[in-house]
C-alpha cells in the first residue's frame, strides 16, 4: 500500500524566547492511500495545530510534511498555492461555501479555477451530486438549504478535483445529531466506494469511531494509537471512550 502522507519529526513553536510555546513536540506518523484516519484531543492538545500544518495553513519550525511524494515544508508562493489546489481537499466545521453562488457554483468552482472544460466540469459535478445525493439542491443557494447539505455540499466541492489527501476540521461540530450521522456516512461512502484518503481531526468520539485508525495526542504528542480492525464501530467507540478516559481528559471533551 501506497504511503500518501508522511509526518516526519515535526515541531511548531508560538511566541518568543521569553515566552515559547511548543504546540507539536516531535510528531511522526504515517497516512497510507485509501486510509480513513482519526485524530483526537482535548482543547490545546496541538490536534488542530499539526492539522493546519499538514493543510499548508500554518508552517512547521521543524521537521518534515511530504504528502504525494513532495516535501510541502519546501513549498513556497505559487508553487504551494498549486499544490494546495490541486493535490488537498479541505471540509471545515462553518462549511466555507460562497453564499453568492449555488451549490452547483460552489462544487464548480475549484474545477473552473484549474481552467476544466466546461462540459467536463458538468459531467463531473453531476456526478458527485448523484453519488452524495445532492442532485435535487444543485440550483439552490446555501442559505436554502440545511447544515447536513451543506456539508455535503462541501465534502462534493472538496473531492472533486481528486484530492490526495482531504482533509477535514470538525466537520460534525456544526450539525445536529442526524446531520452528523449522515455526513459520516458520506465520509465512509468516499472513502470506501470512492476511494478518498480522509485525515479528520475531531473531539468527538461517535464522529471518530467511523475511521479505521485514531492518533490520540495530547500536549503536543502522540499518546496513543487504535486500529478498528474487526471491531464492529460499537466496539471501537467503546476503546475510544477507554483511551480518552487514560488520557485523563474529562469524557465531555470526547462525547
Amino acid at each position: 500500500m501506497s504511503k500518501v502522507l508522511e509526518v516526519k519529526n515535526v515541531e511548531k513553536y508560538y511566541g518568543n524566547k521569553s515566552n515559547l510555546t511548543k504546540a507539536i513536540d516531535n510528531i511522526s506518523f504515517k497516512v497510507n492511500d485509501g486510509e480513513f484516519v482519526g485524530i483526537m484531543g482535548a482543547s490545546g492538545s496541538g490536534k488542530t495545530t499539526l492539522l493546519n500544518c499538514i493543510s499548508t495553513i500554518d508552517r512547521v519550525t521543524a521537521g518534515h510534511i511530504i504528502i504525494n511524494d513532495k516535501d510541502i515544508t519546501k513549498l513556497k508562493g505559487n508553487r504551494l498555492n498549486k499544490f494546495r489546489r490541486e493535490e488537498l481537499g479541505f471540509i471545515f466545521q462553518d462549511f466555507n461555501l460562497l453564499d453568492t453562488l449555488n451549490c452547483y457554483e460552489n462544487i464548480a468552482l475549484a474545477l473552473t479555477i484549474q481552467k476544466v472544460n466546461p462540459k467536463e466540469i458538468e459531467k463531473r459535478v453531476e456526478d458527485i451530486a448523484r453519488k452524495l445525493e445532492i442532485t435535487d439542491i444543485l440550483k439552490k443557494y446555501p442559505y436554502q438549504i440545511s447544515g447536513g447539505q451543506k456539508q455535503r455540499v462541501a465534502s462534493a466541492r472538496a473531492i472533486i478535483t481528486n484530492p490526495k489527501l482531504l482533509l477535514a476540521d470538525e466537520p460534525t461540530g456544526a450539525l445536529d445529531s442526524k446531520s452528523a450521522r449522515q455526513l459520516l456516512e458520506t465520509f465512509e461512502y468516499m472513502n470506501k466506494e470512492l476511494k478518498a484518503t480522509i485525515l479528520v481531526v475531531t473531539h468527538d468520539a461517535f464522529s471518530a469511531s467511523y475511521t479505521d485508525r485514531i492518533l490520540f495526542i495530547r500536549d503536543g504528542k502522540i499518546f496513543n494509537e487504535i486500529v478498528k480492525g474487526e471491531a464492529s464501530r460499537k466496539e471501537f467507540f467503546e476503546k475510544i471512550i477507554e483511551v480518552q478516559t487514560l488520557l485523563g481528559g474529562d469524557l465531555s471533551d470526547v462525547i
